[in-house]
């Protein structure tokens, strides 16, 4: 099979295997990786330097000779005394080839068919105050290298001085490879002009007209990051100039590297046009889904969203095929939730007026008998700050007015044990709107303001500093009473759960218009953290349906969500699927 029939006839394969990008790897900001045509471009680069992608002529000259040329050359460099006499490298066993060769190929050591060195250690400090908008040859550090056939970036302003006796230079054609961290093995590329270069990469230039190309085609073939990452070592990872002269790469005629590295130019450039067809194919079925979903919340009541919703169901199976529609789905289940377009309303409930007077009145005898402080009034909501506009019954309300207290939590330093130790509970336990409990650090039960911050069942926390997309996230405490407290860059806020369930008021926190509308606006930059206080919490406005509605609310909600996870799970048990497809016709052509 042809490389172009590899491609056309598994056309279904290399663009629907996808799956959530790694935190490594090109970062093209977007959170998914095509895996299909990530491994297609593996196979394309495995099956070059194997000897699979185009066909041997026999009347090539054989890679044999191009050794013994390359030989005299660096014999001949080092009796110019251009470079320093190469160790001996071992020989080479036959356990330690990775497969196979082609008549006419050779097996050879990184260090025979180049010299390798790395490049220069320069501060960020001095090479701003030196080397920034000079003349002379463009520094290249790590940041600089891609991930594949890019070329290196010379646009980062250093440059340094031709004669500056301490830099090492690459010539061009050089080969370069990150040696360390978490890119080594992976950022590779190739000078396309003399250079200077940082110390955590390799250069590899190349004797004998051996083609960089290919060199380079073998650096980002699967097999050669194998033999890499064998040798690495150290707690951040790397590999010694030792280890990587032993590297072995397969050397086939130097007429047959130009013809694979011709060949690789084209499928590689087929695999661009893959992907960006698949990418804007993805991307339009997002702005497809996110058109539709936008009709579900514009509906004027629970009559007209079902009408738009019969629409979108007779699509389903084409429309929520990724996470993310899945995710865009339960967003707007909970918006549709909290504006009262989810479940009918029923004009015998009663109103929500009336469960926020008894709310009052519960906080004002809770101050009465000193269990609560009094606090001071929010002013009324004025007709501009309404996100929308509510459904009959329904009543708009601050968080203050709808909780019956709320509160920072205790500043006391936490340790890994005590005897009396209670467990504290912090912003990485809130997760999806609920309270993982776990192993926790603690503080002692014998602080002064303990007693007064214990969690109890429903209590809300709300996360108040952190990164801007953390800042505001929320999750209910569903312990023990009594047991555990929570720390100053949380609030507590509790709930009177005969008016306002705390189930109701966390969906209404985790809502994209509640972000949007209540969170966002008031974030400010406090130490280098983003912070959203207490009292701009409190000012926060949320909907509040009568209390029947509520109960009906959260069943419906709960169980659409619930869908929504089945619809997940589904999903990614047909990925893992085309995920092991992809890799068993990749195992089957190798």
């Amino acid at each position: 099979m042809s490389a172009e029939q590899l491609i056309t006839d598994h056309i279904d394969i290399w663009t629907s295997a996808v799956q959530a990008k790694s935190s490594s790897g090109r970062g093209s900001g977007k959170k998914r990786e095509l895996y299909g045509i990530k491994k297609l471009r593996e196979l394309i680069l495995e099956l070059a330097v194997r000897g699979k992608l185009v066909p041997q002529d026999p009347s090539d000259e054989p890679a044999s000779v191009l050794l013994e040329r390359i030989a005299a050359e660096k014999a001949r460099l080092v009796k110019e005394k251009k470079i320093k006499k190469p160790k001996a490298l071992p020989a080479i066993e036959d356990e330690e080839k990775p497969f196979e060769l082609p008549q006419g190929w050779e097996w050879v050591r990184l260090g025979v068919i180049g010299n390798i060195f790395n490049g220069n250690s320069v501060s960020a400090r001095v090479k701003e105050q030196k080397y920034s908008g000079g003349v002379g040859l463009p520094f290249i550090a790590t940041k600089d290298v891609g991930y594949g056939f890019q070329e290196l970036d010379y646009k980062n302003g250093i440059h340094i001085p031709v004669g500056e006796p301490k830099f090492k230079i690459a010539r061009k054609n050089a080969v370069l490879v990150c040696a360390e961290g978490g890119s080594a093995g992976k950022k590779c590329g190739i000078a396309t002009e003399d250079i200077c270069f940082g110390n955590k990469l390799f250069a590899n230039e190349l004797y004998g007209g051996v083609s960089p190309k290919f060199i380079l085609s073998n650096y980002l073939a699967p097999y050669f990051y194998a033999q890499f990452s064998e040798s690495m070592t150290g707690i951040i990872g790397g590999i010694s100039a030792l280890k990587f002269n032993e590297l072995l790469v397969p050397i086939p005629p130097l007429q047959e590297q130009n013809r694979i590295v011709t060949k690789v130019d084209k499928l590689m450039a087929l695999c661009d046009q893959l992907e960006q067809q698949t990418e804007a194919s993805i991307d339009a079925h997002q702005v497809l889904v996110e058109t539709l979903l936008a009709t579900l919340a514009n509906s004027q009541d629970s009559t007209e969203l079902m009408a738009n919703w019969a629409r979108i169901s007779e699509h389903f199976d084409t429309l929520f095929t990724t996470e993310q529609s899945i995710d865009l789905l339960k967003q707007t289940i909970l918006q549709l939730a909290v504006m009262g377009k989810l479940v009918p309303q029923d004009p015998n409930d009663e109103p929500a007026a009336k469960l926020l007077e008894r709310i009052s009145e519960e906080k004002a005898q809770l101050v009465k008998e000193k269990k609560i402080k009094k606090q001071k009034a929010l002013p009324p909501i004025a007709e501009d700050e309404k996100p929308f506009e509510l459904p009959s019954g329904w009543e708009w309300a601050r968080v203050f007015d709808v909780s019956l207290l709320s509160e920072y939590g205790s500043s006391q330093k936490t340790v890994a044990e005590l005897p009396d130790g209670v467990p504290v509970l912090k912003m990485g336990d809130i997760q999806a709107g609920k309270v993982i409990l776990g192993e926790h650090q603690v503080v002692s039960a014998q602080i002064e303001d303990l007693p007064n911050l214990y969690l109890k069942f429903g209590d809300v926390l709300y996360n108040r500093t952190n990164s801007a997309e953390l800042v505001g996230k929320t999750g209910i405490f569903e312990g023990e009473d009594d047991v555990y407290t929570f720390a100053s860059y949380l609030i507590r806020i509790r709930c009177s759960f005969n008016n306002v369930m705390p189930d109701y008021l966390n969906l209404c926190m985790n809502t994209p218009l509640f972000r949007k509308t209540q969170i966002d606006p008031h974030i400010k930059q406090q130490c280098g953290q983003a912070n959203v206080n207490g009292t701009l919490m409190k000012s926060m406005l949320v909907s509040v349906p009568p209390v029947r509605e509520q109960a009906r609310l959260m069943a419906k909600t709960k169980e659409l969500l619930s869908f929504c996870d089945q619809l997940k799970q589904c999903l990614r048990d047909s990925q893992q699927t085309q995920l092991q497809l992809t890799d068993a016709v990749v195992d089957q052509v190798l």
